[in-house]
């Protein structure tokens, strides 16, 4: 079906199923006309008089409500909605990359917001298995150490030994860091140090955990012996 808008003469040439047979109101992309376009509707009367046989005519019927207006673009052109579609309003078709893109940024977004309310929650087991660091600067945890066992192998190495306990003083379950351990020399130098990984993860309250760790060969010139929390500034 060819198509002419009444005010510019802007032709158009469009499926008869986009107007069909009763018709729509279309608009011109052109100058803006809107107008009602009738459906084309066979003449199945005239064509039983040509063949010999009488028809009544039918009654004429009332004209349908007008459809939505329908803007039809020139020949050639490529608009970026289906100027036929069935419901209006007629909206630019989504790109589902960019939703793609826009879900994995608030997933990214909200696995941030997880893993700072694991470190200000207290959970060490959850920081842990993360690979998390535990906030342990304002920990109320005790460090009791026992004496240093060093002593000398039967192969000719020294082994360097140190046990001790861990001890929660307040009311409340705590969370236990990782144990520092560091070896100064006499001029206050660090010179071997490692980490110590408690049994438990969390203490009761006025509870406590041993602990107990051994090296061989540490450096010679280690004098000092200090214990600290990781995290903690050791003095």
């Amino acid at each position: 079906m060819i198509l002419e808008c009444t005010q510019c003469r802007t032709r158009y040439l469009v499926p008869d199923s986009a107007i069909g047979a009763d018709g729509r109101t279309v608009r011109c992309a052109s100058c803006k006309h809107s107008w009602f376009q009738p459906g084309q509707v066979l003449d199945l009367v005239a064509r039983a008089e040509a063949g010999g046989t009488a028809s009544p005519r039918p009654a004429p019927t009332p004209a349908p409500p007008s459809p939505p207006d329908v803007e039809i673009a020139p020949p050639g052109t490529a608009p970026d909605y289906d100027a036929f579609a069935h419901q209006p309003p007629f909206r630019p078709r989504r790109n589902p990359a960019r939703r793609w893109t826009m879900a994995a940024f608030a997933a990214g977004f909200a696995m941030l917001v997880g893993a700072a309310a694991i470190l200000y929650s207290g959970a060490p087991g959850l920081a842990k298995q993360f690979g998390l660091p535990i906030g342990a600067a304002a920990t109320p945890l005790k460090i009791l150490n026992n004496p240093i066992d060093r002593r000398d192998l039967a192969n000719g190495s020294e082994m360097f030994a140190i046990s001790g306990k861990v001890v929660n003083p307040t009311d409340q379950r705590q969370p236990v860091p990782d144990i520092r351990v560091e070896l100064k020399d006499a001029q206050n130098r660090l010179v071997y140090s490692w980490t110590i990984r408690p049994e438990k993860m969390s203490l009761a309250p006025h509870g406590s955990v041993e602990f107990n760790s051994a090296k061989l060969d540490v450096p010679v010139n280690s004098k000092q012996l200090v214990l600290s929390f990781s995290g903690e500034s050791a003095n």
